[in-house]
């Protein structure tokens, strides 16, 4: 079963019965391509047509017990510390004694991990207690992708397609059972027998972030609507050092510097992190605040790090991208001081799941960043992520389907209708564009590093009055009303309108739903810092849900302890 030559003579992935569409191409839904047995037809779908992925841009490395000192039981130990007390222990249980297994799978796949004296190399990251985070310079994303990558291309029955983007997720009486895609000019549906979201996380939906464009919510977005559980979305992870120049974007500067011996200085010199335990290596929530006030008082807008201290030997052999992309902007990192600020890197909440990846839809799945599986708490543990993506895609082999009706017998004939709808501003595209980035500050001044009741709740009423609009636009509604059978094409300015319409949609929802569980939870926690609220209380120590027509409401943390130690 060849689905690449299928394909070529069919020239079509509608004529196809799929079992499996799996949505985005990073390190999750490649891995999880992978994963799901050899007999089943997978569809892969990427909205890019590049190869951008907030997998390919990790620097760090991944996390996992490969050192005769370390044990998995200690592993889970600083897991459960950085997740501030809502991490599943289940999930941190079943995370840690997989990953090593799963090292093993990615060395016999190709990945070639830097190794000291014929060793596997490893580094000290934040919040860690010993060196388990395995590495291949500082572009780890960006093998783990490309060795990925290569093995999806040899299957015979994965079928990885670009340029087509998911906007709805197909669900009926609660069974998920396909999605509609815009592929160029055409939307239309695609039926499966089950569908994975593997679309990434939200830092985009900030001003200042490490994220690339699309990682704006979308996956979100399209499980909110289709009825699935979300989970914990006011935990999100700012990331200490992003570069911070003026013109110049955000770029992230590894945590690993720091490991290695790279220390925080303020404007006068001094350690703005000397009061924390763990100090430079303190958890990222920790680092992220003390830099914010420290900035915020002495009226700057970065902190300096500072590489002189580092006594690798070839730092810059272990750091090529941060060294190269330092010089592209005129600094010479072993010289000169690194201007360095927050910015949103990570989100732990998302769509809710079980150890198997299960939503709570019937034949839906999510894995990665856009999955929330109890694993990360209030705080990702660093460098746990992109393991997370291989441990969730491995549980996928036990996959179940939903029934085995074919795309024709539901969808029926189709209709193809040109669309004459078009989208009407005096700006036209361009209001799109500037509505996006007006969330983005919004997003970035209201429910950043620091918030308060008070700023929250105007950003959430100004954003909810803005989608309340937005839903009036015909060309949107056409998305969200369109017939299973009907195909609609598009001129190529409605396209593109219709490109940034769902895309401002999307960030709406998912920037609404990040704000509402922000407000709801009266405390401070791990990513989620309140100056109103600025403890931490014993009465939240719980998850946070949210269903589409529901009130949001609490579950409690899954954490029975099942470890041979007493944490």
């Amino acid at each position: 079963m060849d689905l690449k030559i299928g394909y070529k003579k069919n020239n079509s992935i509608y004529s196809t019965n799929w079992d499996v569409v799996v949505i985005g191409a990073g390190a999750a839904g490649l891995m999880t391509s992978l994963e799901l047995p050899s007999k089943l037809k997978i569809l892969l779908l990427n909205r890019n047509t590049s190869k951008r992925s907030s997998s390919r841009w990790a620097q760090g490395g991944m996390a996992a017990v490969t050192r005769l000192e370390d044990t998995e039981d200690i592993h889970a130990f600083d897991t459960i510390k950085a997740g501030a007390g809502l991490c599943d222990h289940q999930a941190v249980k079943m995370f840690v004694e997989n990953a090593p297994r799963l090292v093993e799978r990615l060395l016999k796949l190709g990945m070639e991990f830097d190794r000291t004296s014929g060793k596997l190399s490893t580094t000290l990251e934040a919040a860690h207690s010993h060196r388990r985070v395995l590495h291949v310079k500082d572009r780890t994303g960006k093998a783990l992708v490309d060795v990925l990558n290569d093995q999806v291309d040899q299957r015979e029955n994965v079928l990885h397609q670009r340029g087509i983007r998911v906007t709805q997720i197909w669900v009926e009486k609660e069974k998920c059972l396909g999605v509609q895609v815009l592929d160029g000019p055409l939307l239309r549906w695609i039926h499966s027998k089950a569908v994975v979201l593997a679309t990434g996380g939200g830092g985009h939906l900030f001003a200042n972030t490490t994220n690339p464009t699309q990682a704006a919510g979308e996956g979100i977005a399209l499980g909110w609507r289709a009825g699935a559980v979300i989970e914990d979305l006011e935990f999100f992870q700012f990331h200490p050092t992003a570069l911070q120049l003026d013109g110049a974007p955000s770029f992230l500067i590894s945590e690993a510097l720091r490991g290695e011996g790279a220390v925080l200085v303020d404007a006068f010199g001094t350690s703005p992190v000397d009061h924390l335990e763990g100090k430079d290596l303190a958890s990222r929530d920790q680092v992220s605040r003390a830099l914010f006030k420290v900035m915020q008082k002495q009226q700057v807008d970065h902190i300096s790090l500072d590489l002189k201290s580092i006594d690798v030997e070839d730092v810059e052999e272990r750091f090529p991208s941060i060294f190269q992309r330092c010089r592209e902007l005129g600094l010479e990192p072993l010289k000169e001081l690194i201007p360095v600020a927050p910015a949103a890197h990570y989100w732990m909440g998302g769509v809710s799941t079980n150890l198997k990846a299960e939503t709570s839809i019937k034949g839906l799945f999510a894995l990665g960043e856009v999955a929330c599986t109890g694993l990360h708490g209030a705080n990702r543990l660093a460098s746990n992520s992109l393991m997370e993506c291989l441990v969730f895609a491995n549980q996928m082999r036990d996959i179940k389907l939903n029934d085995s009706r074919s795309g024709n017998d539901l969808i029926g004939s189709t209709i193809d209708i040109q669309s004459n709808l078009s989208f009407f501003h005096e700006k036209g595209s361009k209001f799109l564009e500037e509505e996006i980035e007006k969330l983005r500050n919004l997003c970035w001044r209201q429910a950043g590093v620091d918030r308060s009741q008070k700023g929250m709740s105007v950003a959430f009423s100004t954003v909810k009055r803005d989608y309340e609009n937005l839903l009036k636009e015909p060309l949107l509604n056409l998305v969200f009303n369109q017939s299973k059978n009907e195909i609609h094409r598009f001129d190529e300015i409605a396209r593109r309108d219709l490109n940034l319409l769902i895309d401002l949609s999307n960030r709406q929802i998912a920037s609404l739903l990040m704000l509402e569980a922000c407000l709801f939870r009266q405390e401070s926690r791990g990513g989620h810092f309140r100056d109103d609220f600025p403890c931490s209380v014993p009465f939240w120590k719980c998850h946070t849900r949210q269903v589409k027509g529901k009130t949001i409401h609490t579950r409690p943390v899954s954490d029975i302890s099942a470890y041979s130690r007493n944490f």
